[in-house]
């Protein structure tokens, strides 16, 4: 299973935009979690967060941390889950100064995780989301939409 999260563009508000401002990204935006098979195929797209909330954070605010080490589900994630379970799995930090085969397992990693990033890719090519000036509650609808148009099988 692959999990990232994802910081969805928001356009800046007057009123009330600091809290959606990520220091990381240097724009206004929301971050949504996503949980994939390692085929790219989505599973669960979180409800939004404003774009300042750290991933960790916003992992254990939906529990999804606590549901993945109760069910021992491993799960590839990127380096900003360092610590949250035994099975979570990230890239070693610096491995330039680690060992050769610390940097080995880097790359198999990131290699075992290019599929799931389809997930990521599609939903951040809807454009609906590049341009939003809304609330989280509404991005969080709309992105249960696109999930669910990513997802349904209409055969015709």
């Amino acid at each position: 299973m692959v999990w990232d999260i994802q910081n969805i563009a928001r356009q800046p508000g007057r009123v009330g935009a600091k809290p959606y401002y990520s220091m990381k990204h240097r724009k206004h935006g929301m971050n949504v979690q996503v949980i994939a098979l390692p085929d790219g195929t989505p599973l669960w797209f979180s409800r939004a967060t404003p774009g300042r909330t750290h991933d960790l954070t916003a992992a254990r605010a939906h529990g999804i941390v606590q549901a993945c080490l109760t069910r021992q589900i491993l799960v590839l994630a990127d380096r900003a889950y360092q610590g949250a379970g035994a099975t979570f799995r990230t890239p070693y930090y610096r491995h330039r100064e680690q060992p050769d085969d610390y940097g080995q397992f880097n790359r198999d990693h990131a290699r075992l995780r290019a599929p799931g990033e389809r997930a990521f890719a599609q939903l951040k090519s809807w454009r609906l989301l590049r341009r939003a000036r809304c609330s989280t509650r509404r991005i969080s609808t709309i992105v249960q939409a696109i999930h669910t148009l990513l997802t349904c099988n209409y055969s015709g």
